[in-house]
């Protein structure tokens, strides 16, 4: 069996890393398996992978979706050679992840899949593959993909509103694929593509998974090393803070929580550093994920007020360091958390997530135990197990 998978970033990045653990399952299972990728950021290419396109050429597509809202009608050149290139390796399966990177062309694409009868799984880690623009509509409380996108208040700095346009061709391009089945990393997600132009396909639902390894109860000094030993620590971490993320919601928390409290804040960079008090404690980035796993297990409560998720492996890295979660009732986020290690607070209701804080924090209901127990249904090499089975189907 020969499998070639698809996704914007490789190795690294959130997609990226469930590629490579994808790939590194195969290679354990003797099954013959490649990764096309947007283009190679280092001076070396990776063995086992294609190219896509350059880094000249996802610039141009870049700079036209964002003008023309015309996302993935690009790049037609340097598809018809990776196209070359597919037709060579002649996979029995193409996995694809997150394709909407500005780096290949979907009709091509789809129109290659679709003549040479292709087995497909395509992994959808956002709502983008239904709707005209936007990988996330929560926020707005957008349903217009429901029926057809247009006006599309997400449009940005576009010239023109092209999301009714672009919704008609996803319809076009990405029905009627003879063998494809979508894997969703959430029910949340899973119910929506049901509600979408997608619904015809079988759908599975593959949570995301981490390294149980690495993701554990990890002792450090971290509370000494910012004279915190007494504090009771909220944490929260993401990459590209702003309100999507909750920045602004543990900016209200630093003003109306106690100082028995101490908000940390992981991800951060400069720019959000101007915009948190000095009583946020602000880490940029960590060395490694052990570290990152030193600073949960260190925290007393990882708080996830995220407004737009499908399923944030963030929090079950929380868990698996055995420390409980509060997070707002936002796409997938509420299930990865049981009743016995987390609560879920309804999306923007600052006083019922001060309330579960406070609470949390007295009563202590959560157990190092369940979490870790609860954590365990998330082994990576369980769930990149899965989605064999799901090649040899």
């Amino acid at each position: 069996m020969k499998v070639l998978q698809v996704n914007t970033v490789y190795p690294n990045g959130s997609t990226g890393k469930i590629a490579r653990g994808i790939k590194d399952m195969c290679e354990q299972e003797k099954i013959e398996c490649k990764v096309a990728y947007r283009y190679c950021e280092g001076k070396e290419k990776i063995e086992d992978t294609y190219t896509v396109s350059s880094f000249l050429d996802c610039h141009i597509h870049n700079r036209l979706s964002q003008r023309t809202m015309l996302q993935g009608c690009f790049s037609r050149l340097k598809t018809y050679f990776f196209l070359k290139k597919v037709d060579k390796f002649a996979p029995d399966i193409i996995h694809l992840h997150n394709i909407h990177g500005s780096f290949i062309n979907h009709k091509m694409l789809f129109k290659y899949i679709k003549k040479n009868h292709i087995k497909v799984i395509w992994t959808l880690h956002d709502c983008w593959s239904f709707t005209g623009h936007c990988p996330y509509f929560d926020m707005i409380g957008c349903e217009k993909w429901k029926d057809e996108c247009g006006n599309c208040s997400q449009k940005g700095g576009s010239y023109i509103d092209a999301s009714s346009k672009m919704q008609k061709n996803k319809k076009e391009w990405f029905t009627g694929v003879e063998n494809m089945t979508l894997v969703t990393p959430s029910n949340w997600l899973a119910d929506l593509v049901k509600q979408s132009f997608l619904k015809d396909y079988s759908v599975k639902v593959i949570n995301n998974g981490i390294d149980l390894s690495i993701f554990k109860p990890t002792d450090s000094n971290f509370r000494e090393k910012y004279n915190i030993q007494d504090k009771f620590i909220l944490l929260g971490v993401a990459f590209g803070w702003g309100k999507r993320k909750g920045l602004d919601v543990f900016i209200e928390l630093s003003k109306r929580l106690d100082k028995t409290f101490q908000i940390v804040l992981v991800g951060t960079d400069e720019r959000v550093d101007k915009l948190l008090p000095k009583n946020i404690i602000s880490i940029h980035r960590t060395q490694n994920q052990t570290e990152l796993a030193q600073i949960y297990s260190a925290s007393d409560l990882f708080v996830n007020p995220t407004r737009e998720e499908n399923f944030p492996t963030v929090n079950i890295e929380a868990l698996a360091c055995g420390t409980p979660i509060v997070t707002f009732k936002t796409g997938g986020s509420p299930e990865i958390i049981d009743k016995n290690c987390g609560r879920v607070v309804e999306k923007n209701d600052l006083e019922g997530l001060i309330r579960a804080i406070s609470e949390i924090k007295e009563q202590k209901p959560y157990s190092e135990e369940a979490c870790l127990k609860r954590a365990r249904n998330f082994d990576m090499s369980v769930k990149f197990a899965e989605y064999i089975d799901l090649y040899k189907e």
